[in-house]
C-alpha cells in the first residue's frame, strides 16, 4: 500500500457478469472524481506487470482465464522439481492488492467493453491486450500445482521419456530429466533441422552436443502426429516411420497466438496475417488512442522473450500513467508525450540441466558453467517474484 492512501482491499474474484464498482480514493486522498478504468486482458508476465504498476493510478480490472500467474521460464524445471511450483505459481491476488480480478476468458471486444466467456461485459476507458499464446490450464493455483506433481510422478515412475519439440522448453525439459535421472532413456523429436531455431546455429549445436553427451537421443527433421498420442499405447511413430517406445511423453511445441477472440471484434482489422496485433512506437494498437498491446501478441520484429515482454509492460504502464495524469490535470484531449519502444535483441539463455546453460549474446555464443550460474540456479524465480513484490 502506498503511503498516504486509504485503499479498499482487493475485491473478491468474480465473474464479469457481476458489477465491478470503483470505491478507491485517488492519490490525493480526497476521493473526488471517478477513476478511469484500465482493463488488462491476459495474466501472463506482461499483463500482470501492467496491472500491478497501474493499480494505484486507475481502476484496474485484470481479466484472465485463471486465478494465478505462472512464471513461464520455471515451468520445465517445475515438471522435474515440483517443489518449485510453490514459488513459480502466484495467485493474482497476491500482487494485485488494489484491483479487481475477473476469472474468465475474453471472447470479444467492442469500442467500450470486453465481452467474457461467462456472458459478462466489462467496460473500459483504456484497454491493454496481453493474451500472448493460447493454452489450456486449470483455473486455480492448487490444481495447477497438483498437475506438476502428477507429471513429476509419471516421469519418475517411467523408465523412458519422449519429448516432442526442440525449442527452449523441450531442450530444458530433456536436459533436466537427463541430469536428474541419468538412468532414464530420453528421446527428443524435433521438426526442425536444428535445435533452438529462435537463436543462432552455434547455440543450437552446443545444446545438441550437450544433450547427446548425456545420452539423450535427438531426432531432427521428424514429427509425431499429436492427434495420435491418445492411442499410442507407449509406441510413437515418427513421420520418418521410426518407432519410439516411451512410458510417458511431454509435448513442448509452440501454442497458437491468443488472438482468435479478436477476429470478429472491433480490432479484427488490426491483426496481421500471423494473427499479431499491429502496434505503433508507443505500443498502442494502430488507429486506436486508448488501446495498447504487449507481449507475444504484438507485431514487433524481435524475439518473443519474457524479458522483452517485461519491457513492453513497463513502457505501456508509463504511457498510461502519463495519459491518466494528463486527464486528472484537466488536459484531456491535449497531446501527452508518450514513451517510445525500441525493438531490441535480448540475451537468450537456455538451461542445460541444473549447472550448465547456453547463452546467445549479441556478438558471441557461450555454453557451460558460466552462463549456467546466471540462468539455472533459480531460473530467475527470485527476480521475477521481486518484480511483482511477492
Amino acid at each position: 500500500m502506498e503511503a498516504g492512501n486509504q485503499l479498499v482491499p482487493t475485491a473478491p474474484i468474480r465473474s464479469a457478469s457481476e458489477p465491478i464498482l470503483c470505491t478507491r480514493v485517488d492519490s490525493s486522498g480526497s476521493g473526488s472524481g471517478r477513476w478511469k478504468r484500465v482493463v488488462v486482458v491476459g495474466g501472463g508476465i506482461s499483463g500482470s506487470i501492467v496491472a500491478k504498476y497501474l493499480q494505484y493510478h486507475a481502476d484496474v480490472v485484470l481479466i484472465d482465464q485463471k486465478e494465478y500467474f505462472e512464471i513461464p521460464w520455471a515451468t520445465m524445471r517445475t515438471t522435474v522439481e515440483p517443489a518449485i511450483a510453490d514459488k513459480a505459481v502466484i495467485n493474482h491476488a497476491d500482487y494485485l492488492v488494489n484491483g479487481n480480478l475477473v476469472v474468465a476468458s475474453a471472447v470479444g471486444v467492442t469500442e467500450t467493453e470486453v465481452v467474457t466467456s461467462d456472458g459478462g461485459r466489462v467496460g473500459y476507458d483504456y484497454l491493454v491486450v496481453a493474451t500472448g499464446h493460447s493454452y489450456s490450464s486449470p483455473g486455480c493455483r492448487r490444481e495447477r500445482i497438483e498437475e506438476f506433481r502428477e507429471a513429476n510422478l509419471k516421469m519418475r515412475s517411467s523408465s523412458s521419456v519422449l519429448i516432442i519439440g526442440g525449442g527452449p522448453s523441450g531442450v530444458e525439459l530433456a536436459s533436466d530429466i537427463a541430469s536428474n535421472y541419468p538412468e532414464k532413456k530420453v528421446t527428443l523429436v524435433h521438426s526442425g533441422s536444428r535445435l533452438l531455431g529462435f537463436i543462432g546455429c552455434k547455440a543450437g549445436n552446443k545444446a545438441l552436443e550437450w544433450l547427446r553427451s548425456k545420452n539423450v537421443d535427438v531426432l531432427l527433421e521428424q514429427t509425431i502426429d499429436l492427434n495420435s498420442l491418445p492411442d499410442s499405447n507407449g509406441i510413437y511413430i515418427t513421420s520418418a516411420g521410426e518407432a519410439i517406445a516411451a512410458d510417458v511423453h511431454f509435448v513442448c511445441v509452440n501454442n497458437p497466438l491468443g488472438s482468435s477472440w479478436l477476429q470478429e471484434s472491433v480490432l479484427s482489422d488490426r491483426l496481421d496475417k500471423r494473427g499479431q496485433l499491429m502496434v505503433d512506437e508507443h505500443l498502442r494498437v494502430k488507429g486506436r488512442s486508448n488501446i495498447f498491446a504487449v507481449g507475444d501478441i504484438v507485431d514487433i520484429h524481435e524475439r518473443k522473450q519474457g524479458i522483452l515482454a517485461q519491457r513492453h509492460a513497463a513502457i505501456v504502464a508509463k504511457n498510461l500513467k502519463a495519459m491518466l495524469k494528463g486527464e486528472l490535470a484537466g488536459k484531456e484531449g491535449k497531446e501527452v508525450k508518450l514513451g517510445k519502444y525500441k525493438p531490441s535483441v535480448a540475451i537468450a539463455m537456455v538451461s542445460l540441466g541444473k549447472k550448465d546453460a547456453v547463452a546467445q549474446l549479441p556478438f558471441t555464443t557461450m555454453s557451460g558453467f558460466l552462463p549456467g550460474l546466471i540462468k539455472t540456479r533459480e531460473v530467475f524465480l527470485r527476480k521475477t517474484r521481486k518484480l511483482l513484490s511477492v
